[in-house]
C-alpha cells in the first residue's frame, strides 16, 4: 500500500533525525578519543605540580606520580577509602612521602590535604587539594591567598609538643583567622594524626620498590 504524504513526511523526517543522531554520536564519541589524551596529560601534569608543592625542590628527582602505591583506609588518615602516597626518592634513596590525607571535620565538610613528610619525620609541606568551606573564612588555607598553611613546614610530632597540636584560642603553637577557628583546628588535627601514620608506617612507607630492591 502505498504511504499517504504525511506518512512518507514522517518516515522521512524520523530517518533524518536519526541519521543526525548516529553522526553526532560518532563526532562526538571522536572528539573524545582524540582529545582524551592530551586532558589526561594536563591532568597528569596539575596533579604532579600540586604534589611536588608539599616537597623542597631537588629533594627528588623519581616521577611521584609513576611512583604512586595504594594507601589502606585508616582513620589516622581520615580516608574512608584507600588512598594513595607518594615516594620521594633522589638517587634511588628515599627523602620523603606524600600522603593523601582527608580532614573529616571542616566547617562545611572534608578538607582534602596533600601532607609532604621528609624521612626524618617532619613536615615538608602541606597543601589543600580540596574543601567546601565558606568563602572569605576558608579560602586562608589555600596557599595562593596566604602563608597560613606554610606555618606547619618543618614541625613534626616533638615540636611542638602534643599540648601545642592545637590552635592558639586552644593553648596551641597554630595561628588562626579570627572567627573562623573550626577550619583550622581541622587541619592542624589533620596533619598531627599523618605524621602519627607515617611514624607507625615509616618503614614501609620509605621501602624501595621492587626495582630498587632487586630480584
Amino acid at each position: 500500500m502505498a504511504m499517504t504524504p504525511v506518512l512518507r513526511e514522517t518516515v522521512t523526517t524520523g530517518l533524518a533525525l536519526l541519521v543526525f543522531s548516529v553522526v553526532g554520536a560518532a563526532l562526538l564519541s571522536g572528539s573524545h578519543t582524540l582529545t582524551r589524551p592530551a586532558i589526561e596529560k594536563s591532568e597528569q601534569a596539575e596533579k604532579l605540580a600540586l604534589v611536588a608543592q608539599t616537597l623542597p625542590a631537588g629533594s627528588f628527582d623519581n616521577d611521584l606520580i609513576r611512583d604512586a602505591a595504594p594507601l589502606a583506609a585508616d582513620p589516622l588518615l581520615g580516608l574512608k577509602r584507600p588512598g594513595l602516597f607518594y615516594p620521594a626518592r633522589r638517587a634511588g634513596v628515599a627523602t620523603a612521602v606524600v600522603l593523601e590525607v582527608v580532614a573529616p571535620d571542616g566547617y562545611s565538610g572534608e578538607i582534602r590535604l596533600l601532607v609532604g613528610i621528609h624521612a626524618d619525620g617532619r613536615v615538608a609541606g602541606v597543601r589543600v587539594t580540596a574543601h567546601r568551606e565558606t568563602p572569605g573564612l576558608g579560602d586562608y588555607i589555600d596557599p595562593a591567598r596566604g602563608p597560613w598553611i606554610r606555618q606547619f613546614d618543618g614541625r613534626s610530632l616533638a615540636d611542638p609538643l602534643p599540648d601545642g597540636w592545637r590552635v592558639k584560642k586552644d593553648g596551641g603553637r597554630f595561628d588562626y583567622l579570627a572567627g573562623a577557628t573550626i577550619t583550622p583546628r581541622a587541619v592542624v588535627k589533620a596533619v598531627r594524626r599523618s605524621l602519627e601514620y607515617f611514624a607507625a608506617h615509616r618503614d614501609e612507607l620509605l621501602a624501595p620498590t621492587k626495582q630498587e630492591a632487586g630480584p
